[in-house]
């Protein structure tokens, strides 16, 4: 954590220029802190398998860590949540202005992948890597999940259609992390889609969890703005609070099932994440 936590603060993106306040605004949400949780399941899985490359991915996991707060920043805009805290700071567009928010957001996204493509790595193995988090975080992925989740506001759906709306929003980026450390040292097709399925309910756990966090914690707790979930379709909006923890416990266990099948290299390596985070909800 501390190695990519240096890496990340000695890579801020730099760009002079006579604007008072934009490269500021570039770094802001990407030094505000965060759990790195991205990032830290490429990295795992890197220096798990090939841990000679793990300088060569460094970049890797920033831009992965990049085009998440890109997605952060873009989701706290008024359009969309109208959130004031993120990572136990201002938003963006609070500290300076909506327009400034919006283009500290696009900046991220597209050096995300210029941050992969000039990653000391196989060409092949770049290419493959811009695919992955393009499809994952692009109209087939994230933004599909943001899309359903603003316009369905005040509109109620089904378990199943909120189970979509999230695997989209959040957990394909947190499965395609998994891939991409996979694809980056050459693990097989099958562990791979492997990874990626166990990402994908991971993923929706991790949202899950953040549910039950926005209606039991204060914004000093979860370092966010809580309590604004009230006309979106969350699982604790749908199913209720007592019901929404019983999903959570019944996906930790079965993931906790899942990863003790894993050979034992991936299951040293994911070991601290999943300790960390796979029963967080009770906290």
């Amino acid at each position: 954590m501390q190695r990519f936590e240096d890496y990340l603060n000695e890579n801020l993106p730099q760009v002079s220029s006579f604007h008072p306040v934009y490269e500021e605004a570039l770094g802001v949400m990407l030094t505000a802190g965060g759990k790195r949780f991205r990032p830290m399941l490429l990295l795992s899985i890197v220096e798990a398998y090939e841990p000679m490359l793990y300088d060569s991915a460094l970049p890797v996991a920033m831009a992965l860590e990049m085009f998440h707060t890109y997605s952060l920043i873009h989701d706290d805009l008024p359009a969309m949540d109208n959130a004031d805290l993120r990572r136990g700071h201002q938003t963006l567009h609070k500290r300076y202005d909506e327009v400034t928010a919006i283009l500290a957001g696009d900046a991220l996204n597209s050096d995300a992948f210029y941050l992969i493509a000039k990653a000391p790595l196989r060409e092949d193995i770049k290419i493959k890597l811009v695919e992955l988090l393009a499809r994952d975080g692009g109209s087939r992925g994230m933004v599909l999940g943001q899309a359903i989740d603003c316009y369905f506001e005040n509109t109620p759906l089904s378990i199943e259609q909120v189970k979509i709306l999230h695997t989209n929003k959040t957990a394909k980026l947190i499965a395609v992390s998994l891939q991409m450390g996979a694809v980056i040292v050459g693990l097989d097709r099958g562990i791979q889609n492997e990874l990626y399925c166990f990402g994908i309910d991971l993923g929706l756990l991790f949202q899950i969890q953040d549910d039950i966090i926005d209606e039991t914690q204060s914004e000093e707790e979860a370092g966010k703005t809580t309590g604004n979930d009230g006309d979106k379709n969350s699982f604790v909006n749908l199913l209720g609070l007592e019901q929404t923890v019983q999903e959570a416990d019944v996906l930790a266990k079965d993931l906790q099932r899942r990863f003790e099948t894993f050979d034992e290299k991936l299951q040293y390596a994911l070991q601290p994440l999943i300790t960390k985070y796979l029963n967080r909800h009770k906290e």
